[in-house]
């Protein structure tokens, strides 16, 4: 151990580090992985992609976790060994990568696991109980399976300092893509959407409270279009927006869909497939008057329900009159139906992918998570972040 420590000091102080950013998010398509050569911390955190690839996952696999993922009531036994098995399998697609890649000298693993769980208090509504989360894949597993030193399970700390755990995107935003040109909107599109919005910056920042960053979860992506896709087409997703494009928006459905509760509670706020199921689908479609609903239908009106409450966030933000961009990342990012809408919706609003930027957008999540590993270890001390402390996340397992 002590030469894993003696490794670690030289690491935190090294001009630059090989950190591989894993990201798992509840569209459980894959495991994302970006190995990234990251220099500096903070404001002067720089990062280049060497290697990014998203591997797929088995359908035993995802099975595997859909027997826990979002449920209340779930056989322990399952629990406690998918903690294991996530491990392995995340270990063993490293190490496939790491030897296909030929790209042997990683210094750090940065996992953020698999979340099966999401209970920020504004979703379980108990009374005097705290704000809660689960991501799977321990990290000891992971580190001894491929030799190298992890940092995982990122949200425990933010959550232990009062925050919901959610949307960490915020971290890495703030260091990677603030600008003094414009603000910006930094929205992923997984299975559920998040964005950060980050005023233009000024000679003062990041000490001026006026310009302090902000993040939430505006609500369900890409997660019910994906269960409709799977439920009435038997495919995984809507592929470039195929199917929804067949279809017509059902006015009584979305507006049913709209009057969920979630969409009216002030910022900040996260959520997940624990409140926006297939399930809640189903109840509202079992209010509609009676007659065969066209699935096509159903799969526009889900996507719509997205672009719509992405557009009502994101104008409860924006500031008026000030040159503003939104740049997309996560899967929705890929869906051209669901971007025309958006376009549609905020027209004085410049939509990008975060490409531009720098960063693929099917890459971008796992490279923050490289980021915030490279902040564990190296990082400083900044100013308030939506009222929380500037916090070091993720615990650190040495692989000896």
């Amino acid at each position: 151990m002590k030469a894993d420590i003696e490794r670690l000091w030289v690491m935190a102080n090294a001009p630059s580090r090989r950190i591989l950013g894993l990201m798992s998010g509840t569209s459980l398509d894959g495991l994302d992985l970006a190995l990234c050569t990251v220099s500096g911390s903070g404001m002067h955190t720089r990062v280049v992609l060497d290697v990014f690839e998203s591997l797929p996952y088995s359908d035993a696999f995802r099975d595997a976790v859909r027997r826990v993922f979002a449920r209340r009531e779930i056989d322990q036994l399952a629990l406690v060994l998918l903690h294991v098995h996530i491990a392995e399998t995340h270990a063993a697609m490293v190490n496939d990568f790491l030897q296909r890649h030929g790209a042997p000298n990683v210094d750090v693993l940065a996992s953020h696991g698999q979340t099966v769980f999401h209970a920020p208090q504004n979703g379980h509504g108990l009374a005097n109980q705290p704000n809660a989360t689960l991501q799977l894949g321990d990290g000891d597993h992971l580190a001894v399976r491929t030799g190298l030193l992890t940092v995982s399970d990122f949200r425990q700390k933010h959550v232990a300092y009062g925050g919901e755990g959610a949307p960490l995107a915020l971290y890495g935003d703030v260091l990677l893509f603030s600008s003094p040109q414009e603000d910006r909107f930094l929205l992923n599109i997984g299975g559920i959407a998040n964005f950060t919005f980050l005023q233009s910056i000024g000679a003062d920042f990041p000490h001026a409270t006026s310009r302090m960053p902000f993040a939430a979860d505006t609500g369900p992506g890409n997660t019910l279009m994906d269960a409709a896709a799977r439920r009435y087409f038997d495919v995984p997703f809507d592929r470039d927006g195929l199917l929804a494009a067949r279809g017509q928006v059902l006015p009584r459905f979305l507006a049913d869909l709209l009057s969920e509760p979630y969409f009216d509670m002030p910022f900040p706020k996260t959520t997940g497939p624990e409140r926006f199921s297939w399930a809640w689908v189903e109840g509202i479609i079992a209010r509609l008057p009676k007659g065969h609903q066209n699935p096509y239908d159903i799969i526009t009106t889900l996507t719509e329900l997205t672009a719509q409450s992405i557009d009502t966030a994101v104008r409860n933000v924006m500031r008026p009159d000030a040159p503003t961009a939104l740049y997309l990342s996560g899967g929705g990012a890929y869906n051209p139906v669901l971007c025309r809408r958006l376009q549609a919706l905020l027209p004085d609003v410049a939509q990008y992918r975060t490409d531009v930027l720098g960063i693929p957008a099917d890459a971008k999540e796992a490279v923050l998570f490289a980021v915030l590993a490279n902040e564990t270890l190296a990082g400083g001390t900044l100013p308030k972040v939506q009222g929380l402390p500037w916090m070091s996340m993720g615990k650190v397992s040495l692989p000896g």
